[in-house]
């Protein structure tokens, strides 16, 4: 690492350092990234940030643009959907550094505009991706030790909760004994509840927290699997200090079922006053021409920055922030 930047094995930079050296070693970083997956022979793609469609979620809020003050297109959240068909078409493994959008999202640790490290690996089993993630994270904070826990495990070990077995009103009744009323009636929101309130501070304290088999419920674009009185989903998330920096999945190739997942997305965003969004027919297109089986993930670049420059606010790792830009 050349010498403005940071040489420790976790930087440790206070958040006093001067500004262009954070910005240098960003550099350097990105850097890395790039010469991480040419070893691996993953190919760069650079897909576009536009779209005429959406990736529908309930939770994500797309920022939209006019254009000729006619068309809408959307800012992208992720690049998924064009990687996959350009997976479909068959160019084998890819990964993309991309800027990415999302409304709403603005705190010490979120910017409405980041940078992600995304990509796709066939043939890769969970666990595969799982370790090749970690590899990727240990460049930005050095070795670290690993725990792979289950969701369900989580909450049992945590919160005493057999999330499978356990209904609404037990979830209401948990929150409520530690001080936090709600009416919401949502089991998957009650869960997400417990889960950062009560699970995630305590999560990668020290170590990295691999966090995998959530409930097929919390599926998105992943396939799902029986384990005993659980359908689980192929999902993993990892966690150090309680910061969550990756999703990725076994990747769903079905079409119908895809599809089906988003009208059902679109029918919560309309129950909690969102508007709906278009589906992709482009990318359910690509599905049903074939995409390969194939493991992917979506790592925050500008939180392993964060971590490897110690520091809380995403505003000094950012060439200019959301109020500076």
């Amino acid at each position: 690492m050349p010498q403005s930047a940071c040489s420790k094995k976790m930087c440790g930079c206070s958040k006093a350092q001067p500004r262009l050296t954070v910005l240098r070693d960003r550099a350097v970083m990105l850097a890395k990234v790039r010469e991480f997956f040419r070893s691996r022979q993953v190919l760069e793609v650079d897909t576009p940030i536009l779209s005429a469609s959406a990736s529908v979620d309930a939770h994500i809020d797309l920022i939209p643009v006019c254009y000729a003050g006619q068309q809408t297109r959307y800012m992208h959240s992720s690049p998924e959907f064009c990687m996959k068909r350009l997976l479909s078409e068959g160019i084998g493994d890819i990964y993309q550094l991309s800027h990415v959008f999302r409304d709403g999202e603005l705190s010490r640790k979120h910017n409405p505009e980041f940078t992600m490290i995304e990509w796709y690996r066939l043939g890769f089993s969970l666990d595969e991706l799982i370790q090749e993630t970690v590899e990727l994270i240990r460049l930005f904070i050095g070795e670290m030790p690993v725990r792979y826990i289950t969701y369900r495990q989580a909450f049992q070990e945590y919160c005493g909760i057999d999330y499978v077995h356990a209904t609404p009103n037990q979830l209401r009744d948990y929150l409520a004994a530690r001080g936090l009323e709600t009416t919401e009636t949502d089991k998957n929101n009650l869960l997400d509840m417990v889960l950062t309130t009560y699970i995630e501070p305590q999560l990668g304290q020290n170590e990295l927290t691999v966090l995998k088999h959530y409930p097929a419920t919390m599926a998105a674009l992943a396939k799902t699997i029986e384990k005993g009185d659980e359908l689980a989903a192929e999902r993993f998330e990892i966690y150090f200090r309680s910061i969550e920096l990756c999703n990725g999945y076994h990747e769903l190739t079905n079409p119908d079922e895809q599809l089906l997942r988003f009208r059902e997305q679109n029918v919560l965003r309309k129950a909690i006053g969102k508007n709906e969004l278009p589906i992709d027919d482009n990318f359910l297109n690509a599905l049903r021409s074939g995409l390969p089986d194939c493991s992917g993930v979506a790592v925050g670049f500008d939180r392993l920055m964060m971590l490897r420059h110690s520091t809380n606010k995403i505003e000094e790792i950012l060439p200019f922030s959301w109020e500076t830009a």
